[in-house]
């Protein structure tokens, strides 16, 4: 019986993990599309300080997921799925460090927790945060 809660931990893990990395992807490619007017495989691996090769192996499970399109020396696009996610992402995320700052946490650390928390802040907590900036 432990073995199998351990191996559902770990799946739980790294369904997490993926989940996240779906997160900041789309709104990575989100934020590059606009600032830039277009999102390439090379503005994410600077981005996230990884591989070509990591980057396109994780646009394709995200176009997999429905989430992005892409195509040879193509920019890569956000499908309405993806758009939906980035925006709901970028929300959670000005939510997560607008609440920092508040508490008084330099911009500079707030901008890093903010990339932890926001993956793993709960409906309720992310709810009360709102209220608690008047949103």
């Amino acid at each position: 019986m432990a073995a199998r809660d351990s191996t559902r931990a770990h799946q739980r893990t790294r369904a997490d993990h993926a989940a996240e990395t779906a997160e900041d992807y789309v709104e990575a490619i989100a934020e590059l599309s606009g600032d830039a007017g277009a999102c390439r495989v090379v503005d994410l691996a600077k981005r996230f300080g990884v591989s070509h090769v990591t980057v396109i192996r994780i646009l394709k499970r995200l176009e997999s997921e429905g989430l992005v399109k892409t195509k040879p020396y193509q920019p890569v696009t956000l499908t309405a799925k993806g758009r939906r996610l980035a925006a709901t992402c970028r929300q959670r995320h000005d939510t997560v460090y607008r609440f920092l700052r508040r508490l008084g946490v330099s911009e500079k650390v707030a901008a890093i927790d903010t990339e932890g928390i926001e993956h793993h802040i709960s409906a309720e907590t992310l709810s009360r945060f709102r209220s608690f900036l008047g949103n």
